[in-house]
């Protein structure tokens, strides 16, 4: 066998289940059982942002059930195709935080590197769903104008790597920035934001550990689960493999209606979190993002929630409700 042949089965293997993600609308609809009355609104919506979903993470759907959580998180619905006063498309102030191309300094001590526009699934909630990957994208011209950003300012102590989903790079690719990373010696923590542990377990493999066990900077991966049901065997098999590797796993949710504005499924989401090796973090409101109103939950609806997880769950298992709000020094609380 050639060395590294093993590895590169792997790295296939996950390449070739993000290259067959369903794109296409009557494809969704018939893999989870509906009929035609969904198409013309799916594929409406689909014209102004994709669809794309993994066929791992469809597998998890229930069917025949339209409000199935995890289907409602990625169906195209016509409520996305009406313009809303108060949602815009830039909702929390990225582009004016913008410090060089593809570099977000929002909050002291840290930056965002949008490492790429590619994600293995278009949330319907995103909030970066009109974001202008092209002329903000960190990975031009190999990283250097966003690198000598950060070596030029000491304050940064903490990187974390968004997107899009970083780790719809390949792992040659983050490897090399990463090692960047390492020699900018101010720097001390490595933050990686990404779904696709969630919605494509597959992407855990060999390569993918070894370059989060070769760095110095001590490594924190948020990633983003807003169901319990999002968090089946194969999943909890790759966290589980990201915790041996000795990898912080925080998690972040979007309160979302329809999906998860019930006690119920917050305490089955913060239980099935932590039976998986990740610590709940934040619960986000909504970022008011053109297309998305049909998710918003009232700001008293969620604090009513949060006193009922307070009762149910430790203190521990109860995520942070906050918002993110354009040009405030950090994420505010709500409760």
């Amino acid at each position: 066998m050639i060395p590294g042949s093993a590895v590169l089965r792997q790295v296939s293997a996950w390449q070739s289940a993000l290259a067959r993600a369903i794109t296409d609308p009557a494809e969704l609809l018939a893999a989870v059982g509906l009929g035609e009355e969904w198409l013309a609104a799916a594929q409406a919506a689909a014209r102004l942002f994709p669809l794309r979903v993994p066929r791992g993470f469809v597998a998890r759907m229930r069917q025949g059930e339209p409000h199935d959580p995890l289907l409602r998180q990625v169906l195209p619905l016509a409520e996305e195709c009406h313009a809303v006063e108060g949602f815009g498309t830039d909702p929390v102030g990225d582009l004016a935080a913008m410090a060089v191309p593809g570099v977000l300094h929002k909050y002291h001590g840290r930056v965002l590197l949008t490492a790429t526009g590619a994600c293995a699934v278009h949330c319907r909630y995103c909030f970066r769903r009109h974001f202008p990957y092209n002329a903000a994208n960190a990975a031009g011209d190999r990283w250097r104008i966003a690198l000598d950003y950060i070596a030029a300012d000491d304050s940064i102590t903490e990187v974390i790597l968004s997107g899009g989903d970083p780790l719809s790079l390949s792992d040659r690719r983050l490897a090399e920035l990463v090692r960047s990373l390492d020699k900018i010696e101010h720097l001390r923590r490595l933050r990686v934001h990404t779904r696709l542990p969630i919605v494509l377990p597959e992407r855990v493999d060999d390569e993918l550990l070894g370059w989060l066990g070769a760095t110095r900077l001590q490594t924190v991966m948020v990633v983003h689960a807003n169901h319990a049901n999002e968090i089946d065997p194969p999943v909890r098999a790759a966290l589980a493999r990201l915790k041996s590797a000795g990898v912080q796993l925080l998690n972040q949710s979007v309160l979302l209606r329809g999906v998860n504005d019930s006690a119920d499924a917050l305490v089955a989401l913060s239980d099935g979190l932590f039976e998986a090796g990740v610590l709940p973090y934040y619960l986000h409101m909504l970022d008011k993002v053109q297309g998305a109103v049909h998710f918003e939950v009232p700001d008293a609806v969620a604090r009513r929630l949060m006193a009922e997880l307070n009762g149910r769950l430790s203190g521990y298992l109860v995520p942070r409700l906050v918002r993110e709000m354009a040009g405030a020094p950090g994420k505010v609380a709500l409760a």
